[in-house]
This record gives C-alpha cells, structure tokens and sequence, in this order.
C-alpha cells in the first residue's frame, strides 16, 4: 500500500477515534424521531463506508505532489467536522436528534452550511478516493454522499417539526443545504 494512502488511513483513524471519544461531551437527548427513520441513511453509510476503506487498487495511488493536496484536503474535511462539532458543544448528537436546550444553531460554520460535519465527511471522503484512484472508492464515497444527504433531509424535516417551522425556514432560506455560498 502507498505511503500516501497509508498517511490518508492513519489520518482518518485519528479523526474517528477522537470524534468517538468526544461522543461523551453532549446533553441528555430530549427527543428523537421513530424507530427505524435511521435505518435507510445508517445502511447506506455503512455500505458506503466499507465501499471507500476497501482497497481494490493497493498498490496505485495518485502521484506527487497530487497526493500531498489531496492527504490536505482530506484534513480540511475532518478540521471543518471539528469545527462545526466545537461549535455546536453538548448540542451534538451522531443520530438525528435534539438535545435539552435545543435550538438552531446559525453560526459559525452553520452559517455557511446547515450540515457543515456531512459537508467536510463528504469532501474527506472524496478526496481519499481520489487518492486510492480506486472506481470501488468512489462508489463509496458517492454512497457516503448519499446517506449525508438522506440523513440531512430527515434531520431537517425533524428539526422543523421540534424547534419550530418558522425559525428552521428562516435558516434555511439563507443557509445552503451541503455546499457553502450555493444559491440558496
């Protein structure tokens, strides 16, 4: 296995160990949406997930300095993930949920993205599989893709339903779904 991909993998390993150990920082759930509403996007993610770690190239990766920008661009996604996680404190949740205290969150990162962790997910994802230059990898992370944007609309439709249609309407008529500065 490259060198490069081997870095991109160790990177992503830091990033989910500590975004699973950070779990513990949040408030108690206040209310979440039916059982099973998850289990489309959870599936996909995972098929997605599986998709993109596997190696179906192991010894091809994109060349230098290519490969140095796109091992940049992978941290860029997890750093924007930090951000908006920092940003939005104890209110996290990894499923689609509220918390005590819940509200809608419009700054920082929120203020360019209403999904800025799927938004900086996505373009780690994509920029792994630009690595591996792997078909199977980008499949994945095109699933990956999928799941975000299945979970956001759920995540959505919830949050309008619990903080109020009028506020969450507001946000969204200024704020871009995934990509930052897209018409909204």
């Amino acid at each position: 296995m490259p060198a490069s991909v081997q870095t991109a993998y160790g990177l992503a390993g830091l990033f989910w160990l500590s975004w699973l150990l950070a779990a513990a920082w949040t408030r108690r759930t206040a209310s979440r949406p039916q059982f099973g509403a998850q289990t489309l996007y959870t599936v996909i993610f995972l098929i997605g997930f599986g998709m993109l770690m596997a190696s179906t190239n192991p010894g091809i990766a994109a060349p230098w300095p290519l490969d140095g920008l796109l091992i940049g661009a992978m941290a860029a996604g997890f750093a924007f993930c930090w951000w908006a996680r920092l940003h939005l404190g104890s209110l996290w949740s990894g499923t689609v949920m509220t918390r005590e205290g819940h509200h809608v969150v419009d700054t920082g990162p929120y203020r360019l993205v209403r999904h800025p962790i799927y938004t900086g997910l996505i373009v780690s994802g994509f920029a792994l599989a630009a690595l591996k230059l792997d078909p199977i990898s980008f499949l994945g992370a095109a699933l990956w893709t999928l799941s975000f944007w299945i979970k956001a609309r759920l995540e959505e439709r919830f949050l309008r339903a619990e903080l109020g249609e009028a506020d969450y309407d507001a946000y969204a008529a200024r704020t871009p779904m995934l990509i930052p500065f897209w018409p909204v």
